[in-house]
């Protein structure tokens, strides 16, 4: 009989592969994983399959975390504006938080190791910030644009933002504010 699954362990295993994959990258091999989780190797494979599965876990739950981060306290009945800033603060001071987090999620949205239907949840898991940023596209100076080339422009925006405040933690506060006022001049 299988051992029952301990929540606990599980998110051992993903707080290490946190920590290992910042380090080592995707790479990182799983009895690295394992051991900075304090859990045998095959233990880990209790867990997750493969180490493809564990990323890809792994994955839809930093998204979750982002998520929840950037739109808490997120009115929808709030005008575009105020919601955008308050979505941005958000989601910047997530990333000012977590840096790692951060880093690996970032890793992961480029690996061949995410399937597509991960990738397709992730996209899921954006809804509500998505459908703010269509809502800023359809009403913008940039309607004409594309919207993946605008959604494309505000990540670019953001990554920039994230790595400032990560940078020069002192003016943290102003960079998210300079990255927040460069989109609100796009999308106004």
């Amino acid at each position: 009989m299988a051992r029952p699954r301990s929540d606990d362990k599980r998110s051992a295993i993903m707080a290490a592969a946190v920590r290992a994959i910042d380090r080592q990258g995707l790479r990182a091999p799983t009895a690295l994983i394992a051991k900075e989780a304090g859990v045998a190797t095959g233990s880990l494979f209790t867990y997750f399959e493969a180490k493809s599965v564990l990323f890809n876990e792994l994955y839809v739950e930093l998204k979750r975390d982002m998520v929840a981060a950037a739109t808490e306290g997120v009115r929808t009945d709030a005008p575009l504006p105020e919601r955008w800033h308050l979505l941005w603060s958000n989601w910047m001071r997530w990333a000012l938080r977590f840096p790692q987090k951060r880093r690996v999620l970032a890793q992961l949205e480029v690996s061949d190791e995410i399937a597509p239907a991960t990738l397709a949840r992730g996209h899921q898991i954006m809804g509500d910030i998505l459908d703010l940023l269509g809502s800023a596209h359809v009403h913008g100076p940039m309607r004409e644009t594309p919207y993946a080339f605008v959604a494309a422009v505000v990540n670019a925006v953001a990554e920039a933002t994230m790595d400032f405040m990560l940078s020069d933690p002192a003016n943290a506060e102003r960079h998210c504010q300079a990255g927040v006022e460069a989109l609100s001049r796009m999308m106004k």
